[in-house]
């Protein structure tokens, strides 16, 4: 056995963990919706066009703060570039403490006296200013379940060469899973471990660590290969390697300005380690439109430099009442309200390998987003109960001992733990990315985020609960690796469990194929926006005629002049998918009125808001309606300190936060959950299941016993037989 390294530092930063849900089982740590027209410009300052002059320099918070005479805050402040000196010199004078630089959104981490918050702000050189919030932190079986296992075994595809960047507590100085046993030269390895470098943003230590164990177990679930238990307990990329930058400190508390620092370290540094994915399994309040919030800015410029960057959906799908638990939508966490984020919510697998049983996990957060009312999240996947590493020198090791199991080798510690939350459902997403980007590395984000959506499964959830639908990896893959050289007479991918459709914005459009170079996927189209920076309409694909059950390649799919997807009438406003019959709704050649991911038809024309009859200052609005026909009713302004939304007769409120103090904890939200493996036992190797048998129904109940009437005559399965006949 591999020797172990280790290195931990036990300080402590006053910060906060939010993919991760509170649960006593195999859980983790405690701890209508409107379509934006975004300009299509890559340049930040464009996103903000048209609406930045609506937003004052302090953010809500620094507002508040910036009354009062005693006491600090963190802030990050945003500095017009060329001006940083002056802004410092100030900023020194009046008392601050100069934080790091964050190049990436022109500013600074800084800590200042509250009572010169206004003064600093009103300096010309001072853009904003923005409370500089706490973050949280948010297997065989899945890999089987996804379908990953199948893309493996069937393709070969194990993301060797991929690089995953993995924002949180840091990843463990060594684990056996993330070795590498093969001999491929596209695997990258440093010191026996496929973590190729570490960056710590909290203590500033050099070796790898992770005195959480937050990241270790989310490493473990995008690239563990499974040697501790002889593959069985493999995640989905099992050969990618992967970059650990931690923001996390032991008791998993960060800000958002060292995400912000790993987000610029990832982009700067993505060509030496290939970074083309980070996972973010850590979230913060939403406190502002992700058009001003640095956070969201930050992972808009990785995702601009072509890094897929996926994250957790939150876990605050619930609230309790009393003694009950109800749902509640509209508590998506940030970065996961922004638009160009791939945002995860999770689903429970029941602890069975059919995909008939799953059911969406009750503490997966739903949209829409505060503030911008995006539709989120944009996919589900395995969430519950998920086995992946564990670090005995963690503080998981010893909070969550009751959750550790064994391998099938012989070990100094038990090496791993099953955890449950959106937090461990986000790096099954990211690992199935490593795979889809090893078949395709020419895929661009958006792109990466259609195929997902369209390959996924739907079940009966709405939208703002399941977004396009249940992970499917292997039609994912499938697709990915078709459109990397698609051959003339070649028929394109298709399957009955695909949803065949693509949540663009805030409208669900669906009766079409994805065709992989239109414009909707190019890297300065936001998704959702309506015209690509030229004012040339967006186009996504081809119109389906029969389902998109026979297409072949080098017809119609093939000729940009051809796709009749993607047609915009003469005010730009309103997108039309073939065909339409009021010209309002957005269709992929129906004219079903249930098309909108809130209800069944747009209060304007470009559905901004989607309201009814009301005005912009949003008092009273009715956001049309959910799948069960009850009404969203949002309060009367726009305070998110006690915003309730929701219906009254099934007790399912939309809640944004119920105080703006600091210490909400995003992520506090779930309830107990199943340990679906046995912590002494050998761990089981699913490998030789079919992926088709998955989605097979459930067997028949077997037919009840013979029951002897007190006639003497017995009914069997409708039969009847007297009885002599026994």
């Amino acid at each position: 056995m591999r020797s172990r390294q280790r290195q931990r530092s036990w300080q402590t930063a006053a910060l906060v963990l939010a993919g991760l849900v509170a649960f006593a089982a195999p859980v983790a740590a405690r701890p209508g919706p409107g379509n934006k027209q975004w300009s299509s410009s890559s340049n930040s300052s464009s996103h903000r066009s048209g609406r930045q002059q609506r937003f004052e320099k302090l953010d809500k918070e620094m507002k508040s703060r910036s009354g009062r005479l005693l006491g600090t805050s963190k802030v990050i402040v945003t500095i017009r570039p060329g001006h940083e000196a002056n802004a410092e010199k100030e900023i020194k004078k009046l008392g601050g403490r100069l934080g790091k630089r964050l190049k990436l959104v022109d500013g600074m981490a800084v800590e200042l006296p509250n009572r010169v918050i206004k003064h600093i702000s009103e300096r010309s050189e001072v853009l904003a200013i923005h409370h500089d919030r706490p973050i949280n932190g948010h297997m065989n079986r899945t890999t089987v379940s996804t379908g990953a296992r199948a893309a493996q075994q069937q393709w070969g595809y194990d993301g060797a060469g991929v690089g995953v960047a993995v924002i949180d507590s840091g990843i463990t100085g060594w684990h056996d899973d993330l070795g590498y046993q093969g001999s491929s030269n596209a695997v990258r390895e440093v010191n026996g471990q496929r973590v190729t470098a570490f960056v710590d943003f909290v203590n500033g230590l050099p070796n790898a660590y992770d005195d959480n164990g937050h990241g270790t177990h989310v490493a473990g679930i995008i690239a563990g290969d499974g040697y501790d238990s002889y593959g069985a307990r493999a995640g989905i990329a099992p050969a990618a390697h992967l970059v650990s930058l931690k923001v996390l400190d032991q008791n998993g508390g960060g800000v958002i300005s060292d995400v912000i620092a790993a987000f610029e370290w990832a982009v700067a540094n993505r060509v030496a380690h290939n970074i083309r994915v980070i996972n973010l399994s850590v979230g913060a309040r939403v406190t502002e439109s992700y058009e001003t919030d640095p956070l969201t800015l930050a992972a808009k410029r990785a995702v601009d430099a072509g890094i897929v960057v996926v994250t957790a959906a939150g876990n605050l799908g619930q609230r309790t009442v009393g003694l009950t638990k109800k749902t509640q939508y509209g508590a998506i966490t940030a970065p996961g309200n922004a638009p160009w984020v791939l945002t995860v919510g999770a689903y429970s697998t029941q602890g069975t390998l059919s995909r008939w049983d799953d059911k969406m996990a009750p503490y997966s957060s739903r949209g829409p987003s505060a503030v911008d009312f995006v539709a989120k999240p944009d996919l589900v996947a395995p969430g519950t109960g998920v086995v992946s590493l564990a670090d005995p020198a963690s503080e998981f090791y010893t909070t969550k001992a009751a959750y550790l199991l064994n391998g099938s080798r012989l070990t100094l510690h038990r090496p791993y733990l099953s955890l449950s939350g959106t937090s461990m459902a986000s790096p099954v997403v990211a690992g199935t990315v490593a795979l889809m980007l090893q078949a395709n590395p020419s895929l661009k984000p958006n792109l990466v985020k259609a195929i997902l959506q369209y390959t996924a499964q739907t079940r009966h959830y709405d939208a703002l609960t399941q977004g396009a639908g249940f992970l499917n990896a292997q039609g994912a893959v499938e697709l990915a690796r078709y459109f990397k050289n698609p051959q003339a007479g070649q028929s394109y991918p298709h399957s009955w469990m695909w949803s065949r459709q693509v949540i663009w914005g805030n409208h669900r459009i669906k009766g079409g194929a994805i065709k992989p170079n239109a414009n909707a996927w190019a890297s300065n189209i936001v998704w959702g926006t309506l015209a690509d920076d030229q004012g040339e309409n967006i186009v996504w694909g081809t119109l389906c005629a029969d389902d998109c059950e026979n297409i072949v390649w080098g017809t119609v799919v093939q000729e940009v002049a051809n796709i009749v997807w993607g047609t915009v009438d003469n005010d730009g406003e309103n997108i039309v998918w073939g065909t339409a019959d009021d010209g309002e709704n957005i269709v992929w050649g129906t004219a079903d009125l249930a098309n909108i991911v809130w209800g069944t038809a747009c209060g304007s024309d470009d559905c901004e808001n989607i309201v009814w009859g009301t005005t912009m200052d949003l008092a009273n609005i009715v956001w049309g309606t959910m799948d069960d026909g009850e009404n969203i009713v949002w309060g009367t302004n726009l305070d998110l300190e006690n915003i309730v939304w929701g219906t009254a007769d099934d007790g399912e409120n939309i809640v944004w936060g119920t105080s703006a103090d600091e210490d909400v904890t995003w992520g506090s939200s779930g309830e107990d959950a199943d340990l679906f493996d046995d912590p002494n036992g050998e761990p089981e190797n699913y490998d030789g299941v079919s992926l088709d048998d998955l989605f097979l129904p459930p067997p028949p109940p077997p037919p009840s016993p013979p029951v002897l009437p007190a006639s003497g005559v017995v009914s069997v399965v409708g039969s009847v037989i007297t009885g002599g006949g026994l």
